[in-house]
């Protein structure tokens, strides 16, 4: 194969000879190429052999490096942000004067720092080494989580609680862009699956945790109060794994240390079929307003808002829920733990069949309908009815199974490095108001039932159904313009267009995962 790109691509004006019958977007837009530009400098004839051996070689390679990182660090990202909801029930409340809706809006300031620096996050993102800025925002995480063993009153945990989500912001937005970089279309929905559904390990190993601290200090006491140690024990490891991710994350395929040189190139060739690059550092104004025109964008962040607001609640009332059943606070400790392996199996199965069958969206729509179930178990059974109504609990632990789907088409069915950080920053702030609002629909007065919250819970799920039917309905539309435009027979593809950090939407070549 060979490549016609020059490495100062980005400073050429375009040529009017080279572009003659490319589409005018393409052409327009065709001046500042994709980061994997840089890989084929200077080896233009050079001939690269990508068969599908080698292709299978440097994914188990890159699964090696990669994906135990993401999958720790994902899951003390959700550790570390449910952590107050293990506190609630050891005594935090009272040791530090929270009264009335106090928790309600310690749970719910987590994500305003989070929706106040999602946006600079992404832009950062974008601009600084990938793997650099996210590691240094997942050691500050770690340090803030920390000092909330220092609060001595509501305001002081308001201001961390705060911090938490400014920096934990960069996360999932991150650990996406890196999905994109190194996995194919067909890889991407279990990948993302797999790192996400270690928020269920997260709520399996903070349960134990938790219950071990709890019981121990009970039993042998403690010079400090329990919910003081799980912030320290959880700040400090998040601290550790930050810095191990520092150590040993590549920014991109072009400085990963464990890859040769010829891999370097190779990992990158592997990834042109997703017709979108590695990154591209510039800001592009055009890709902004795409982002913001482009229906799909408010169809994505409509999901993200609707199936948060749930989120937020049952996050950070999940132990008190449990307590709701008749269980002691150690025991909802306890028996939270369940959940977090309903959680795992559901997103690895619908992550794993979505991609194996080529359709992400209906498979994974199964764990929200399950959801519905476990919550209408909730809502309708007795208080008597303890078992039946934690069984209820667990099934609803498998509505993250869509929120996934659609983080992970975000990594494969955006494209353009601007319109990309831009949609999942979008996408994260409607995240962030779902779940600044999910908290406030468990209002104390509805305790021990919370049947208001339960019933909003379930408003919101099934508008989630009827979102995910038009975003399935319009890629689809979508694929069938597409297809239409290369039929044309005037139709021309530029050489190594896919390189060209061009959008999905200007991009006829550009196909749509269902």
């Amino acid at each position: 194969m060979t490549y016609t790109n020059s490495p100062d691509l980005e400073k050429e004006p375009p040529s009017q000879d080279r572009y003659r019958g490319v589409p005018s977007k393409i052409a327009k837009h065709a001046n500042d190429a994709d980061e994997a530009m840089k890989a084929f400098a200077g080896h233009e004839d050079e001939n690269l052999e990508l068969d599908e051996a080698t292709s299978k070689r440097l994914l188990k390679r890159i699964d090696l490096h990669l994906m135990p990182l993401l999958c720790v660090i994902y899951g003390l990202n959700y550790l570390d942000k449910t952590t107050l909801s293990y506190a609630s029930v050891m005594n935090i409340k009272e040791d530090i004067n929270l009264i009335g809706d106090d928790y309600q809006w310690l749970g719910s300031m987590f994500y305003f720092g989070y929706l106040a620096w999602e946006y600079p996050t992404n832009r950062l993102l974008q601009r600084l080494p990938l793997a650099k800025y996210s590691s240094f925002c997942m050691i500050m995480w770690g340090l803030v989580l920390c000092c909330m063993a220092g609060v001595k009153n509501y305001s002081g945990a308001l201001a961390v609680r705060f911090f938490l989500g400014v920096f934990e912001a960069a996360v999932t937005p991150g650990f996406a862009l890196f999905t994109s970089q190194w996995y194919t279309k067909k890889e991407q929905g279990t990948r993302v699956g797999i790192w996400f559904s270690f928020n269920g390990f997260a709520q399996i190993f903070g349960g134990l945790l938790a219950y071990g601290i709890a019981k121990g200090v009970r039993l042998h006491g403690s010079t400090i109060a329990p919910w003081k140690i799980v912030f320290l024990a959880t700040g400090l490891l998040t601290m550790a794994i930050g810095t191990l991710f520092l150590l040993f994350m590549p920014d991109n395929q072009l400085n990963a240390r464990w890859l040769s040189p010829l891999d370097r190139k190779l990992a990158i060739e592997r990834v042109r079929v997703n017709q979108q690059g590695i990154g591209n550092k510039h800001f592009k104004a055009y890709q902004l307003k795409e982002a913001l025109l482009d229906p799909l964008t408010w169809a994505f962040a409509f999901y993200s808002l609707t199936a948060d607001i749930p989120n937020g609640g049952i996050t950070n009332f999940f132990s008190q829920l449990i307590v709701s059943f008749g269980y002691t606070p150690e025991e909802s400790l306890l028996y939270g733990t369940p959940g977090g392996a309903i959680e795992v199996v559901t997103l690895i199965v619908c992550g794993y069949l979505g991609d194996r069958y080529g359709h992400r969206l209906l498979i994974s729509s199964s764990g929200l309908i399950l959801s519905i179930l476990g919550m209408l178990l909730i809502v309708a059974l007795p208080l008597s009815n303890d078992v039946g109504r934690l069984i209820g609990y667990y099934l609803t632990q498998a509505s993250p199974t869509v929120f996934v789907a659609l983080l992970s088409l975000i990594a494969t069915n955006v494209a353009g490095y601007t319109k990309k950080t831009t949609v999942a920053a979008i996408y994260l702030i409607a995240y962030c108001a779902g779940n600044i609002i999910g908290p406030q629909t468990f209002r104390p007065k509805d305790a021990p039932r919370y049947v208001p919250a339960e019933i909003t819970i379930i408003c919101c799920w099934a508008a989630c159904l009827c979102d995910l039917l038009f975003i399935y309905w319009y890629c689809k539309h979508q694929n069938k313009k597409k297809a239409a435009i290369r039929a044309k027979p005037d139709y021309l593809k530029l050489e190594n267009q896919e390189w060209l950090d061009l959008t999905d939407r200007e991009n006829p070549e550009f196909v749509y995962t269902l």
